[in-house]
């Protein structure tokens, strides 16, 4: 029983370790309500920039043990904290007009509201060039083209 226990704890204690070392380039988001960039993977280096959005997309393009290198939407580069990120799958609404939010993916179904540029929302799953969106209680599907923080073509699950 004592395995039993120790394996599942070891197994749990895991998982999170396994989802932070995936290979570069991955989508991922911001965790914290307070995040800084910095110049180099340490905090010995300068911060450039102190991110206060949750959820904010990024893109990690390399690793090195706790840190990964990102992009964020505006193509700024810079070194962040593992800890201050997160799995979870965000965009952010490109800029230009606002986007419809569509009740299924078909650019002829009913729009169910617009979203302004930089509007960021909780992506569940994308196929086919669209993707649903959760912002705020609102939900629809968005083009993949109309947003930043997933691929044009990728699948997620």
């Amino acid at each position: 029983m004592f395995r039993r226990v120790v394996l599942a704890a070891s197994l749990f204690a895991a998982a999170p370790a396994l989802a932070q070392e995936r290979q570069p380039p991955y989508w991922a988001s911001i965790a914290s309500g307070q995040a800084m960039m910095r110049t180099g993977p340490g905090r010995n280096y300068p911060g450039t920039w102190l991110y206060q959005r949750r959820d904010l997309p990024i893109r990690v393009l390399k690793t090195y043990p706790d840190w990964r290198l990102i992009e964020d939407p505006d193509g700024t580069r810079g070194w962040m904290l593992v800890t201050l990120l997160s799995d979870q799958r965000t965009a952010i609404v490109r800029p230009g007009n606002p986007r419809p939010i569509y009740v299924k993916p078909d650019a002829n179904a009913h729009v169910r509201y617009l979203a302004q540029h930089g509007t960021v929302g909780r992506i569940d799953h994308c196929q086919a060039g669209w993707c649903h969106i959760a912002i705020g209680k609102g939900e629809g599907y968005i083009r993949t083209a109309d947003v930043w923080g997933v691929g044009d073509n990728e699948v997620v699950d």
